[in-house]
C-alpha cells in the first residue's frame, strides 16, 4: 500500500484564503497549524540538525489572523496511456 506523504493545507489569514502543498511524513491538525503559521511568515520554518523550535498551536496562530486551517492529502494523477501518446504525436515534443 502506498503512503501518502503529500499534502494541501488551506487556511485563510486575516480572512484572505492561503493554500500550499507540503511533502511530510506525518500530517494532522496540529502540524497543519504549525505549517499554515510557517506559510503566513508568523512562526520559523524548522531547520534540519537545529534544536525543536517552539511550536504555533490553534490560539496562537489565531491571535495572528491564522484561522479555518483545514487539510487534505494530495490526489495522485492518473495518466492514461492514450493521453501520453497524443501529447508525443501531438507535435509538442518536437
Amino acid at each position: 500500500m502506498k503512503q501518502v506523504d503529500v499534502f494541501v493545507v488551506d487556511y485563510k489569514l486575516h480572512g484572505e484564503p492561503k493554500s500550499f502543498v507540503i511533502r511530510t511524513k506525518v500530517m494532522n491538525n496540529a502540524e497543519a497549524w504549525q505549517w499554515a503559521s510557517c506559510d503566513a511568515g508568523i512562526a520559523p520554518i524548522p531547520r534540519p540538525g537545529r534544536p525543536p523550535i517552539k511550536r504555533y498551536t490553534k490560539p496562537m496562530a489565531e491571535r495572528f489572523g491564522v484561522t479555518n486551517v483545514r487539510w487534505r492529502e494530495s490526489s495522485a494523477i492518473a495518466w492514461e496511456e492514450d493521453q501520453a501518446n497524443d501529447r508525443e504525436h501531438s507535435g509538442l515534443f518536437r
